[in-house]
């Protein structure tokens, strides 16, 4: 689980990946032949956000490996599994005070959702708003994406060079 200090963006999303890949063994990056990613549709990683989208390209190619990214119609997050691990979390924390941030990450760390202890991870990072490409720079990127043709929005295939 990431938290972070500053807003949510498309910076703070993609950086929290960079951070879980880097956290795994090298012997498993070499096992991963895909990464299928199941996206929330939220603002910050949408499929039409392009310093999200940015971004995305930029870890493919740094890592190696086909990103699949596959996003959760609206008003379906019921199917999420991500908001089901939320959802635990708010009744594992439930009418605690949360005064600071060391006493949340204490309560997230101390969760348990299917048997397991979720690693927790606090950035300070100040995270700037409002980034996105010059429709020039957007069309290089667009240029790498594989949208599938009856859903281009909720699902992207991306591939490294």
């Amino acid at each position: 689980m990431h938290f972070g200090s500053s807003a949510k963006t498309s910076d703070f999303i993609m950086d929290s990946l960079e951070y879980w890949w880097d956290l795994l063994p090298e012997s498993k990056h070499r096992k991963l032949k895909l990464i299928q990613l199941k996206m929330d549709n939220g603002s910050e990683s949408s499929g039409v956000r392009t310093q999200f989208l940015n971004r995305m390209v930029s870890f493919v190619d740094r890592i190696k490996t086909p990103v699949h990214l596959l996003y959760y119609p609206p008003y379906h997050s019921k199917y999420n599994p991500i908001e089901r691990c939320w959802g635990i979390l708010e009744m594992h924390w439930n009418g605690a005070k949360l005064v600071d941030a060391e006493t949340m990450l204490a309560w997230a760390k101390s969760m348990t959702w299917k048997g397991l202890h979720p690693t927790v991870w606090l950035s300070n990072t100040i995270y700037e708003k409002g980034i996105s490409l010059t429709k020039k720079n957007m069309h290089t990127i667009e240029n790498r994406l594989v949208r599938n043709p009856e859903l281009p929005k909720w699902d992207i295939y991306i591939s490294p060079i």
